[in-house]
């Protein structure tokens, strides 16, 4: 018997030398953990990349033990335990991980090697984290095999190398975006299979529990938790549950039609004992918005015209070409002509033009200027069911979230990626994209069966001119419009937040600047590039931490905004790198009106400011960014020209 192969017990690798004995200064690692903050925060940074391309050398080995022992064997290999198995087999033992670890290790490996080769070289090149891999291999499985793969594969791989940050959500819907768009029957197909295998399910837990699930379409999925996270929140802050566990007693009451209660067990408390149907009969409706573009809801085109949704997978051939300056096939936007955006709404009560029905979708078609790109973002919007209730109604959602479509950034790698992926084939037919906000991309045809639904309401984001869209309300110039505030929550789609993946609509709009409630004319007022979506803990964050975040025009892109988060140690990071801009190109055709002029004190009214300290934190802050401005060049991103209007305090 060989003895080939066999390790001893404790040895880091083939080398046998332990990874803590080796030269850290070869490595290029810290000598000594004795550093400042800065210096632990470029080591982290450091190892991140170090670590992608640790993870990458891993598959590498995985791919090369498929190409010795699975592929001379996987034509005829029809037994039971087969080459693939025994190869997972070897590199479980190995490593001493499940069978189930280490096929999905080798599952991942061979995906990299034969259908993601360029975003293989984004992980070799620390471009992407290493966390991300399996979302990427898992939403492109749909192309394995078809003859727009390379494409697909370059379009991804250039967007992630955008400066920029990322998030989990935006990898997900960056891969949907690319696919769902190149084979819309494949994904109808795939889509149909899915609502047949919907189900329902019960499974035994310990301790005397048990857990109760179903699967069904994404926009009740989206109904059912709306529902019941409003009866759940019929408690007084004095409840002792959690809020999942408040959920469960919620979902059990709506199915059971038992009474829900606070358990705080105050005589005072008003929330002793709810009805939870007469909660969700009486609840505010509720609406799911979607968002996408003309072209999307009148279905498939051919793939030598240039539709909106083509203008993002099209900048994977021409990197440094922008959307405003691609050409749009406009056959369905000319009654639409002018900087104009479409609302489909379905809503519980006939309300602002809304047809009753059990739950409310909102999808909004951004439309561009006749002869550009259109461009919207759609969410699911299905017919949407109520649980346990007729008449819910959906929460008042104050914004829309568009999802970004990548904009490719040329690069060395990326140029011979769009030179082999210009040798793939286009499918016959191109198909847009539709964003769900909370869930993410639908396919074209998820979009449109929506659409058809007759209780789906579709309205414009602007009135299809070119008149500018008001920014505040009229009464207030601190509070955006309705279409400002449905427009950014569209634009940004997610916190805009580096990793965040929290949706825009659930969260605030806050002033980047902050906002002299004073002289607004200074500083901070009330616009679509000072205005930016943050979940609620990092809004908290920025107010009362110490860490900056700026956001200003984009002066090599006209429409198009650059962000950017400074810690309190200096370090600056990029904002989000797929935003709606990149999947619906013509939100950066909507133009939004100056806010309106201050209003003058009233007469005898001593103006008020904020507090001294208060002052001083925020004039610190608008001096710091433009220090940043002039300092960083953003990874090669032209900073825009100082600002020369004296601060505002």
């Amino acid at each position: 018997m060989s003895d080939r192969g066999v390790g001893v017990a404790g040895a880091a690798q083939v080398g046998g030398v332990p990874w803590p004995e080796r030269d850290h200064a070869a490595l290029g690692l810290p000598v000594s953990f004795d550093l400042p903050v800065g210096g632990h925060l470029d080591a982290l940074a450091d190892l991140a990349a170090g670590a992608g391309y640790l993870e990458w050398r891993r598959y590498q080995h995985a791919a090369a033990l498929h190409t010795e022992l699975v592929v001379p064997e996987e034509d005829h290999d029809e037994r039971a335990v087969d080459a693939f198995a025994q190869c997972a087999a070897r590199i479980a033992t190995a490593l001493s991980v499940s069978q189930y670890v280490a096929e999905r290790l080798l599952d991942n490996a061979v995906a990299l090697r034969d259908r993601l080769p360029r975003v293989f070289e984004c992980l070799r090149d620390g471009v992407v984290s290493p966390t991300f891999i399996r979302t990427i291999v898992s939403r492109t499985e749909l192309i394995h095999g078809r003859p727009y793969q390379g494409l697909v594969d370059a379009d991804i791989a250039a967007a992630l190398r955008k400066p920029g940050s990322w998030s989990t959500a935006r990898v997900r819907d960056l891969c949907d975006q690319m696919v769902y768009r190149r084979d819309p029957d494949a994904v109808r197909e795939r889509r149909e299979e899915a609502l047949k295998g919907r189900c329902f399910f019960t499974e035994a837990g310990l301790d005397g529990m048990g857990t109760v699930g179903a699967t069904m379409s994404a926009e009740r999925a989206a109904i059912v938790a709306r529902v019941v996270e409003r009866l759940a929140a019929q408690v007084c802050k004095h409840d002792s549950r959690t809020k999942t566990a408040r959920a469960s007693d919620a979902l059990f009451a709506l199915v059971k039609h038992a009474p829900f209660g606070c358990d705080c067990g105050r005589p005072e408390c008003a929330f002793t004992v709810v009805d939870a149907d007469e909660v969700a009969a009486n609840a505010a409706r509720i609406v799911i918005h979607v968002v996408t573009d003309t072209t999307t809801l009148t279905g498939p085109v051919p793939a030598a015209t240039t539709t909106p949704a083509e203008a993002a997978t099209e900048s994977a051939a021409q990197p440094t070409a922008h959307p405003q300056t691609q050409e749009a096939n406009t056959a369905a936007t000319a009654p639409h002509a002018g900087r104009s955006a479409d609302e489909v709404e379905i809503t519980d009560g006939a309300e602002d033009g809304g047809v009753e029905n059990e739950a409310g979708v909102h999808v909004a078609v951004v439309d561009a200027v006749a002869g550009e790109n259109v461009v919207a973002d759609d969410a699911p919007v299905e017919k949407a069911e109520a649980v346990q209730a007729e008449a819910v109604e959906a929460e008042a959602v104050e914004a829309e979230a568009v999802e970004v479509e990548v904009e490719v950034e040329e690069t060395v790698a990326g140029e011979d990626a769009a030179a082999d992926a210009a040798a793939e084939p286009e499918p016959e037919l191109v198909d847009g994209v539709g964003f769900v906000a909370g869930l993410g991309i639908i396919s074209g045809a998820h979009v449109r069966d929506l659409a058809a639904d007759p209780h789906t309401l579709i309205r414009p984001l602007g009135d299809g001119t070119a008149t500018p869209l008001p920014t505040t309300q009229p009464a207030d110039p601190y509070r955006p419009s309705a279409a400002l505030d449905t427009y950014i929550r569209a634009r940004d789609r997610y916190c805009t937040w580096p990793g965040c993946s929290k949706p825009a609509w659930d969260g605030d709009l806050d002033h980047i600047t902050e906002y002299d409630h004073t002289h607004p004319e200074r500083g901070g007022q009330t616009s679509a590039t000072g205005l930016g979506a943050k979940c609620r803990f990092h809004h908290l964050l920025k107010t009362f931490g110490e860490f900056v975040d700026d956001q200003y025009d984009d002066p090599d892109h006209p429409g198009r905004i650059i962000r950017t988060v400074t810690i309190p140690e200096g370090r600056t990071v990029l904002g989000p790198a797929y935003t709606g801009f990149d999947s619906h190109p013509g939100l950066d055709m909507i133009v939004f009106g100056d806010p309106p002029a201050t209003r003058p004190p009233s007469p005898g009214t001593e103006p008020t400011r904020p507090a001294p300290r208060t002052e001083q934190k925020h004039a610190r802050r608008r001096q710091e960014r433009n220090r940043n401005r002039l300092r960083n060049n953003l990874n090669g991103v032209r900073p825009p020209e100082p600002d020369d209007a004296p601060p505002p305090f």
